[in-house]
């Protein structure tokens, strides 16, 4: 396996509307799309910067994973994502290092992607997610 580019940077916010004045007004980078993944009970702005693209996240429940990391630790980057060409490989091969996974399958995620998260135990407390984007 190997990671063939930075997908995106998942960052937490509570209001992602107001955020995103940020990235527009300030930053001047695009909204490429908005979604909601009610799997994972958040809303997803996504803003593509050069080959790669700032995912903000907002929860849209108080028992979200995005509403529980923002209790927890505030707002701000949740998690880093690498692109992979096949994201059971990836998940096999995470496993066979000895890499703690959260997703032992692929799982839907924003933009259409199929998705897996590394344990931050396994990363340096990092939330690593592999993502597969055809």
């Amino acid at each position: 396996m190997k990671a063939l580019k930075i997908d995106h940077i998942g960052i937490a916010v509570k209001n992602l509307d107001e955020t995103l004045k940020f990235y527009t007004d300030v930053l001047g980078l695009e909204v490429g799309g908005t979604e909601v993944v009610e799997e994972q009970k958040v809303k997803v702005a996504f803003l593509p910067v050069g080959d790669s693209e700032v995912e903000l996240l907002e929860s849209t429940s108080e028992d979200g994973p995005i509403a529980k990391f923002i209790e927890k630790n505030g707002e701000g980057i949740q998690h880093i994502a690498f692109k992979v060409d096949n994201i059971e490989e990836a998940i096999a091969f995470m496993q066979e290092k000895g890499m703690k996974m959260i997703d032992e399958q692929p799982r839907y995620g924003a933009g259409g992607a199929k998705i897996a998260f590394v344990h931050p135990k396994s990363s340096n407390r990092v939330l690593v997610e592999l993502s597969q984007r055809d």
